[in-house]
């Protein structure tokens, strides 16, 4: 039987589905064609390129993708492109090469699978996720015992951030009593961060010197220390200067002469915050993602970190008390304390230095507050 336009009917043994019908008079939803595979060599007119790729170059790709991503969204877009993706990007040579800043999960959308994809990453070998993981699990989620074991499986692979964040424990005998600190341990770490190159380490090393904390007192070689650490501060601004560019971002300006404040008690310079004894301006430097998880954490619940505990003053930090007046307090003004000397000197130049007041007498709310320890007020 035929139609008026004069096509046949489909006889019973015809598949209705073989027969494809066009209509130029009907919108293209309603037509009658059957939809064609996606993977069709007539759609495609050749096989597809990427599946015969070989597995080991794609997983080269992927790893180094993985080491240079700038966020952790440059790399989650690609798991979501495809299985075999997917598949590789999560092979554990592709996450053991991962580079920190594709750790800089926000403390807000911190989730379970947050977690597990540090977990996996560390087991992975991947020592930037041990060090993180091990600070969120030892400062913020409370498990200490699991948080440390992290950072020391870091520090033995000679990463400086785990050795020193394993010192001020050591120093401040956090998740313990008072009686738990190891001064000579916490220099022991530091020397070993120090000779790596980790800048807070050696700050930390050099007033443990002056001071003969922890150690045999040695004014000299802990000032060669002091030194060394604002060299390379002075070297990393002018890298990240040279880097940068020029219209956005000023470069390291040589001022010698401080000025006085309009009250002519505080001395600052003008420029970058931060500045160095060789007497230039240099930017401040950047934050490690595990620091700033830390800050963003406990930002959240107004700074408290729990019933009289307080955070470390330097906003760069983020380290809690793990019991009560743990960290020392400004002998001067009573209204900052900090886990480290290398945070208290850092903050007495970024904002402390034109905030700190005398008074002739400070009392903590519940008794005499940390452990007795001066601040360094300068290191020259």
């Amino acid at each position: 039987m035929r139609t008026r336009r004069g096509l046949c009917y489909p006889r019973e043994d015809v598949c209705v589905d073989e027969i494809g019908v066009k209509r130029t008079d009907f919108a293209p939803c309603d037509m009658l064609c059957r939809k064609r595979q996606r993977f069709s060599p007539v759609v495609a007119g050749k096989s597809d390129m990427f599946d015969a790729l070989p597995d080991d170059l794609v997983i080269s790709i992927l790893s180094r993708l993985s080491s240079s991503a700038s966020c952790p969204s440059d790399f989650f877009n690609v798991l979501i492109t495809c299985k075999r993706l997917n598949r590789f990007a999560l092979q554990p040579l592709v996450l053991s090469k991962a580079s920190p800043k594709l750790f800089a999960v926000k403390a807000e959308k911190w989730s379970e699978s947050a977690h597990r994809f540090l977990k996996t990453c560390a087991d992975a070998g991947n020592v930037e996720a041990c060090y993180t993981l091990g600070m969120i699990r030892f400062y913020c989620l409370q498990n200490r015992g699991s948080g440390a074991s992290l950072m020391a499986k870091a520090a033995i692979s000679s990463h400086s951030p785990a050795l020193y964040s394993l010192a001020v424990i050591q120093f401040n005998g956090s998740g313990g009593s008072k009686n738990d600190k190891d001064l000579r341990a916490g220099v022991a770490l530091c020397a070993r961060a120090a000779f790596l190159g980790h800048v807070d380490a050696m700050r930390e090393l050099g007033h443990c010197l002056q001071d003969g904390y922890g150690v045999r007192q040695n004014i000299t070689e802990g000032r060669r220390f002091l030194v060394q650490a604002n060299a390379r501060e002075l070297a990393a601004g002018l890298s990240s200067a040279s880097v940068s560019n020029i219209g956005t971002r000023s470069w390291p300006t040589w001022s010698p002469h401080p000025i006085l404040q309009p009250d002519n008690r505080q001395q600052t310079v003008p420029g970058c915050p931060l500045l160095s004894d060789f007497g230039c301006n240099v930017s401040a430097p950047e934050v490690h993602p595990a620091n700033k998880f830390l800050t963003e954490w406990f930002g959240s619940r107004d700074g408290i970190p729990g019933q009289g505990l307080r955070l470390c003053s330097h906003v760069g930090c983020g380290r809690p008390e793990t019991r009560k007046h743990e960290f020392r307090r400004c002998s001067v003004c009573g209204s900052v304390n900090y886990c480290s000397r290398a945070c208290q000197a850092l903050d007495w130049k970024l904002r402390h230095k034109a905030e700190c007041a005398p008074v002739e007498r400070w009392l903590d709310e519940e008794g005499v507050g940390g452990d007795g320890m001066e601040e360094v007020i300068a290191e020259s």
